[in-house]
Formats: structure tokens, C-alpha cells, sequence
């Protein structure tokens, strides 16, 4: 990109978006939350520090910027500079040529519209509400938000708010406040509205729910909830993904969410029925004595269930399984019925057309989730039927 004598550039160049000129000087350190740097040229191997107005003022000899000009960058790279910068320019002008318009926009400026529409819808307001709400619109389908936001009391609130009160030279809050200031603000909130849930365990104890889930991206995570009379309460999710999720490793979370707690507050721990959950329950109660395992109950209850229709259970329970197992044959015929709507496209969109409702896939993990899914067919039953005998 320039002459031989320049030498090689940073290697962490940030993106494709990023001025070009930063590829020809090598960032050390930042300083703020702005574009402030300190940096080494690439050229001279001088250490300075500021924005990028004043990379560019020492690279290209742009004077009375507060910054020395560069005496080893030559003029061959300072027009091979130059060119990158100018056309780094261009497309940023290029962008914003292309913004479209609103549809209020579409003919003639607002301004203009107002002073040649009707006294009455001016007097009403009429064109400003018109272009507010395209601007909202706008920003809904450019930031792909979901439409039930506009159902958000907070979001509705927030600009009656701004209707109501006549609030001078107001910016709404940038990236950096929501994610940090505002974020740290609301957190502090809810922690002052949950100290009365933490001040009543010392009196009535607290006990500590531990669940395995995974979220929509497939990591897998353990969250922990403590309960009580008054409610429960989230205390923290762990990301376990590249984790061995032995006893050790959950036996070694559960420590650290009831020393959280305080152990003097905790009654009992209660997981699901997974052999590596009860030998973690183990270690808990051989550190404290005064803490207790315990299985959840509704997945004791759901395991019993899948046992007594199990074909596993034919020779040890013979008179259970010749009563129930007809449980087991008609939950695989109803799991071949959903299978067979919802694996095709157009079987799907058929079966929409008899019924508003829609198919529903129960967890194995689901209390009774035969019984759910069931039941959950017999609602379908005229449906399924006519969709059957139809001549599609």
C-alpha cells in the first residue's frame, strides 16, 4: 500500500469500517471511552497519542492540528495516504446518499407540507404525528425489532412522557449509557426491591433450586434458584460449555452459591434425579452437616410414570405393564402424528387450515408429558380428521 520504505503495519487492524489510516500506526493503548489512543508510527517509530483527526493531521503534514508531522513518511505515501482517506470519504458520503426517505419525506419536506396544508390538521398536529410515527416505524424494520415491543407499557410510557413534558435539546441515551450506566442503575434497583426477600431468610431459611438447561444457541447452563415461603428468587445461571459436568464440578457451584447465601441460611438443595446430582448432593451434606439433599419431587413422579408403561418393566412388574402399557404404544403413535405435520412445510400449513390451534412438542423432562401430549391431540381429533378425509 506504500513505498518499500514503510514498514510493516499493526496487525490488529479493527474492521473494514474503521478509518484507513489507522492501518499505519500501531495502537498501544486507549485512553477513555472516546477514540483517544496513544499509538506508534509505523513510519518514524515515534510514540504519540490523540484521535484519529490527529493520525491524520501527522501522517499526511496536515499542520496546526496539535501534533508533529511525520518526517520519515514520503510523498509517494503520503498521495498513496491520501487516495485511501479520500476514498474512505466518498463512501461515507455514498452511505448517506442513500438513506431512504419517509413516506411524509417522499414529495416535499415536512416544512414545506406544513405551510401549504389545511389550518385545521396544522392546528391538530396532524403531518408531525404522521412523520413521528414513520420514524418509529422506521426504526422497528431497520433494527429488526419485534412488533410486540410496541405492547411494552415501558415503550408506550416512555414517549408519553416525552409528549407531556417539554424537555429542551433531549438526546436519547447513547450505546455506551444503556450498557453500562443505565444497566448498573436498574441493577442496583432490583437488588434494593429483592432486600426484603434476602433480610427474611436468616428467619425462616432458604431453600436452593439447581436445574440444567440449554439456550436457543445449544450452551448448556445450570441455573440456581433460592425459595421460600415468600417466593423464590434468581441468584445466577452458570455458562458450562467445554465443561466435564461430573459431582465435583456442580458440588463446586453449589458451594459457591450457598456460601453467597450464607450457609447458616440454607436449609436444603434440590436437584433432579441425575445419578451425577445425587453423588454431588452427597458431598454437600458430608461439608455441611446441617444441609440437605433433596430429589425433585415431579421428576421422581415423571420417571415412576415412564416406568410403569416401560417395556423394561414387563418381566419385573408383569401385571403393571400388561394394564398401562397401552400408555406407551399410543404416546409413539401421537409422536409419529406430529412428526409427520410438523417435519413438511406443507402438511403444516394444510393442518392450519382446519385449526387455529397448534402442535405443541412436550420435553421428556415434562411432568406427565404423555398425559401433555394427549390430551393436547384430543383437541385436535375432528381437525385431524377432516384434514384426512380431505381432497388435498
Amino acid at each position: 500500500m506504500a513505498s518499500s520504505s514503510r514498514p510493516a503495519t499493526s496487525s490488529a487492524t479493527s474492521s473494514t469500517d474503521e478509518p484507513p489510516l489507522w492501518e499505519f500506526v500501531t495502537k498501544i493503548e486507549k485512553h477513555g471511552t472516546g477514540g483517544t489512543w496513544k499509538f506508534t508510527c509505523n513510519f518514524c517509530g515515534e510514540q504519540r497519542q490523540g484521535s484519529y483527526s490527529r493520525v491524520k493531521a501527522h501522517l499526511l503534514g496536515i499542520k496546526g492540528v496539535g501534533i508533529a508531522i511525520c518526517k520519515k513518511a514520503t510523498m509517494v505515501d503520503k498521495i498513496k495516504m491520501r487516495k485511501l482517506e479520500d476514498s474512505y470519504e466518498e463512501k461515507k458520503d455514498a452511505s448517506k446518499a442513500k438513506e431512504v426517505g419517509l413516506p411524509c419525506e417522499a414529495t416535499l419536506g415536512l416544512k414545506k407540507r406544513i405551510t401549504i396544508s389545511n389550518p385545521m390538521i396544522r392546528a391538530y398536529g396532524v403531518e408531525i404525528r404522521d412523520q413521528l410515527d414513520e420514524e418509529i416505524a422506521r426504526m422497528f424494520y431497520t433494527g429488526g425489532l419485534p412488533f410486540n415491543l410496541a405492547r411494552n407499557p415501558h415503550f408506550q410510557r416512555a414517549f408519553e412522557f416525552a409528549a407531556t413534558n417539554k424537555i429542551e435539546g433531549y438526546i436519547p441515551p447513547s450505546y455506551n449509557k444503556l450498557r453500562a450506566t443505565l444497566l448498573q442503575k436498574e441493577k442496583e434497583n432490583v437488588h434494593k426491591l429483592l432486600e426484603p426477600i434476602r433480610l427474611s431468610w436468616k428467619e425462616k431459611g432458604v431453600s436452593i433450586v439447581s436445574d440444567g438447561w440449554s439456550d436457543p444457541t445449544r450452551k448448556p447452563l445450570i441455573n440456581f434458584m433460592a425459595t421460600l415461603g415468600n417466593g423464590p428468587m434468581f441468584i445466577k445461571a452458570v455458562n458450562c460449555f467445554g465443561e466435564v459436568k461430573d459431582k465435583f464440578f456442580i458440588a463446586n457451584l453449589m458451594k459457591e452459591v450457598i456460601n453467597e447465601i450464607g450457609h447458616e441460611n440454607v436449609v436444603q438443595v434440590i436437584t433432579g434425579n441425575a445419578p451425577v446430582c445425587k453423588a454431588a448432593g452427597e458431598l454437600i451434606m458430608s461439608e455441611f452437616s446441617d444441609i440437605y439433599w433433596t430429589s425433585c419431587v415431579v421428576h421422581t413422579l415423571n420417571l415412576a410414570l415412564k416406568n410403569i408403561c416401560s417395556p423394561i418393566n414387563a418381566e419385573t412388574n408383569e401385571t403393571a405393564y400388561d394394564e398401562c402399557h397401552w400408555i406407551n404404544d399410543i404416546h409413539l403413535d401421537a409422536i409419529a402424528i406430529k412428526n409427520y405435520i410438523m417435519n413438511h412445510g406443507m402438511r403444516l400449513s394444510m393442518f392450519s387450515k382446519f385449526t387455529p390451534l397448534r402442535l405443541i412438542s412436550i420435553a421428556d423432562t415434562r411432568f406427565a408429558s404423555i398425559i401433555v401430549m394427549l390430551k393436547r391431540l384430543k383437541l385436535f381429533k375432528i381437525p385431524l380428521q377432516e384434514m384426512v378425509i380431505s381432497e388435498e
